[in-house]
């Protein structure tokens, strides 16, 4: 399995990013939940060790350039950026270039110049002399001073002496630079005290003034080179030919190399690519533009850093020469935590290894900026990815986000306004009242499958004891189009794309469940494309695979006019259950069908009642980021009663009790008795071992913020929580937030 070559890796959810980096050994589960939930995020009182003045964090997106191939190495490069297209254009380069067998890269030792100031010198011309004769004496002294860095193969190495003579007012002075390697430490405070420490014996060398003695930001003497070379058959796209490529982004570097207007932004480009690796990895980013920028200009004119030629073969050959100083060891890089999981991904064993893949990245942000700006035009390439910021700043709810980025790119108009036009369309579409919160169920006669919260009797209505259960303002929805060849299933959101073969379907749930509905209905000959647009989370216990179910029955049922009433809907459904989890209930596939607040039991047929209540109570639904495997926890809990049945009979028994009070509180609006038969039930479901600690500590913090009751909700062993909330639902959500999870609020009944 590739480690940097991760199939529609930007269709997934956050959280099934992450469980591909698990899945590929990159991230351990505990890593995954920290990031999810924000356990690695830099705190407030962190902070403060930092910097002065300290008022708060300021958060930045996280993400990861894709398909890097660096001196035969695969490589999964963190880089935090705020800007949209960078994380996809670096991808899609470093993809290219990886057809082509990757990137070269070498960088110098980590050489670190220290500048010492000498003014006021009697005699300069002789100063340099005996400087120079006692250079040995001055190096020694420099490294005395940092005896462990030495140890380790670094320290002073060289010094340098350069005059500069004055002119009108202003005195001769000389400059002597010492040459230090840092190794993998960044290295700034250990050159300044070499600077400090040597001095009082230039002074005496020389009989001058030493004034200013500090490191220089121009790293010339720490390097990297990095070179790609590109068969035009890799080049060519939307309707250019790859010899029309090669010769565009030639045309564009030859332009960056005679014309400083052009190469400021042709390096500010490379720069989008270097700085936020440099900012994941917790150097200096301030630094290395300095170093860039200077480096691009020492011919005494600014020019480009990197430069694109056609090879003897017609190949498009990429070079990049740029100052790349950056330590992998110190302290500040250890007082962020992400800093250490973005190491861990990044994979690198020294500073030259993190420079060689920087410079990889400066060289694949630089092709992709001029390819798009000799071909199409680089605007287009960032449409879809400023729909979704303008969708954001317009406020766009979870639920229909995706809805509104793909009308917005189809609009043509990607303005705040145009989002704002949209989200008031879909909202009058589905009926939804102004008043925040109290969305209505999705309208079963649309095709989509709602999701549900368990108020009582998870895993005990497996064993026949009663459940209450009601529908959230959260929906699957589904449509069917007619396709040329086979049948093509989509979910954007969760990065599926692909065509349905009766040969692979058994290694997937998903496809098994459409398998069966195809076959049930007559259907599996028919070509056609299915696409799922998912407003619940994935795997959190809120009824998703249920509410697919039925999303993609009733789609089908539209498209090919088969009139399926909610009876047939909901069997097929509960086949697909059985497909999922194995044993269900049955109360999901419900719930997914009618959207009704209900007391369920499982029996033959199902008893299913409705329950009236007088208004619609609030509730939080926390996520606790770790996917929620209802069929494991089903299995877990049947494992334990087979083992001792008459134990677990009482617990299901006291359950069910429960859920029948539960109902008679709905209904007479007792919400301090619902809130206090919650939290019995959630020590029973404890009781059953399917809690864990995301689950427990989600349900504290909600008690502690003034929930009258809370309780896991559907599977448990990750998922979600449930919290009566009556009062001041958005105290809790909002502390649920604090502490890192993800929250909604939700009006039931």
């Amino acid at each position: 399995m590739s480690r940097s070559r991760i199939s529609g890796f930007y269709q997934l959810s956050v959280q099934n990013r992450l469980e591909a980096l698990v899945e590929r050994g990159v991230l351990n589960e505990e890593e995954m939940r920290s990031l999810i939930n924000g356990k690695r995020v830099l705190k407030a009182d962190e902070a403060d060790k930092m910097i002065e003045n300290v008022i708060g964090v300021f958060g930045l997106p996280m993400g990861l350039g894709l398909n890097f191939l660096v001196n035969r190495k695969e490589y999964l490069v963190p880089m935090v950026v705020e800007e949209p297209s960078i994380l996809a254009a670096v991808s899609s380069a470093a993809k290219i270039a990886r057809s082509a067998g990757g990137f070269e890269s070498v960088a110098d030792d980590s050489i670190l110049i220290g500048q010492i100031q000498i003014v006021d010198v009697p005699n300069i011309s002789r100063a340099k002399s005996l400087i120079l004769q006692k250079k040995d004496e001055i190096i020694g002294l420099a490294n005395s001073l940092h005896p462990n860095m030495v140890g380790r193969g670094g320290g002073a190495k060289d010094l340098e002496i350069y005059i500069h003579y004055g002119r009108g007012k202003h005195s001769d002075m000389l400059v002597v630079h010492l040459l230090v390697d840092t190794k993998d430490a960044m290295g700034a405070n250990l050159v300044n005290s070499m600077c400090e420490g040597v001095a009082p014996l230039l002074e005496k060398i020389t009989d001058g003034e030493v004034f200013l003695r500090i490191l220089s930001n121009l790293a010339d003497r720490a390097l990297v080179r990095s070179k790609v070379t590109l068969p035009v058959q890799l080049l060519k796209m939307n309707g250019y030919s790859g010899e029309e490529v090669r010769d565009g982004i030639i045309l564009a570097s030859d332009f960056a190399a005679i014309d400083p207007y052009r190469a400021t932004t042709h390096n500010k480009g490379i720069m989008n690519g270097i700085d936020p690796v440099a900012i994941a990895t917790g150097n200096d980013w301030r630094a290395i533009e300095s170093a860039a920028h200077a480096y691009a200009a020492r011919g005494g004119r600014y020019t480009s850093l990197t430069k694109w030629y056609k090879n003897d073969a017609g190949d498009l050959v990429g070079q990049i020469e740029v100052p790349m100083k950056v330590g992998t060891v110190g302290g500040s890089l250890e007082s962020n935590p992400v800093i250490k999981l973005a190491y861990k991904i990044l994979d690198v064993q020294n500073a030259r290894e993190l420079a060689e893949v920087m410079g990889a990245v400066g060289l694949a942000q630089n092709f992709s900026a001029i390819r798009a700006l000799a071909t199409e035009g680089i605007q287009r390439g960032h449409m879809s990815l400023h729909a979704r910021s303008v969708a954001m700043t317009a406020g766009t709810s979870e639920d229909i986000f995706e809805e509104v980025v793909e009308k917005l790119i189809e609009s043509g108009e990607i303005k705040t306004w145009k989002a704002k036009e949209i989200i008031d369309e879909i909202s009058d579409r589905k009926r939804v009242p102004s008043i925040p919160g109290k969305e209505k169920i999705a309208d079963p006669y649309h095709a989509a499958g709602n999701g549900k919260v368990i108020l009582f009797g998870e895993h005990a209505v497996v064993y026949g004891s009663h459940a209450v259960a009601a529908p959230i303002p959260l929906a699957i929805e589904a449509s069917v189009k007619d396709a040329d060849d086979g049948v093509n299933l989509f979910i954007p959101k969760w990065g599926v794309e692909k065509k349905v073969i009766k040969d692979d379907v058994h290694q997937y749930s998903v496809y098994r469940s459409l398998e069966m509905i195809l076959d049930e209905l007559d259907l599996r000959d028919r070509n056609m494309t299915l696409e799922v647009f998912p407003k619940l989370p994935r795997a959190m216990g809120l009824g998703g695979s249920a509410a697919l179910a039925v999303a993609i029955i009733r789609a089908l049922s539209q498209h090919y006019k088969l009139n399926l009433s909610d009876e047939h809907v909901n069997s097929l459904a509960f086949r697909s259950e059985q497909l999922v989890h194995g044993e269900p209930s049955g109360i999901d596939n419900t719930l997914a069908t009618y959207g009704k607040f209900i007391l369920f039991k499982k029996d033959d047929p199902p008893f299913m009642q409705d329950i009236e209540v007088k208004e619609r109570i609030p509730v939080v639904i926390g996520l606790s980021g770790v996917a929620s495997l209802t069929a494991s926890t089903v299995g877990k809990v049947k494992k334990a009663w087979q083992a001792n049945q008459r134990l677990y009979q009482r617990i299901f028994d006291e359950i069910n009790a429960i859920a029948l009070e539960g109902v008679e509180a709905v209904k007479s609006m007792d919400l301090v008795k619902l809130g206090e038969l919650m939290n019995v039930n959630h020590g029973l479901l404890n009781a059953l071992q399917v809690s864990s600690w995301e689950l427990e500590e989600l349900v504290e913090i909600a008690r502690n913020h003034g929930a009258l009751g809370a309780k896991l909700t559907g599977g448990g062993g990750g998922g979600a929580v449930i919290a009566l909330a009556p009062d001041n639902p958005e105290k809790v959500s909002q502390a649920l937030k604090d502490a890192g999870y993800n929250s909604l609020i939700a009006y039931i009944g």
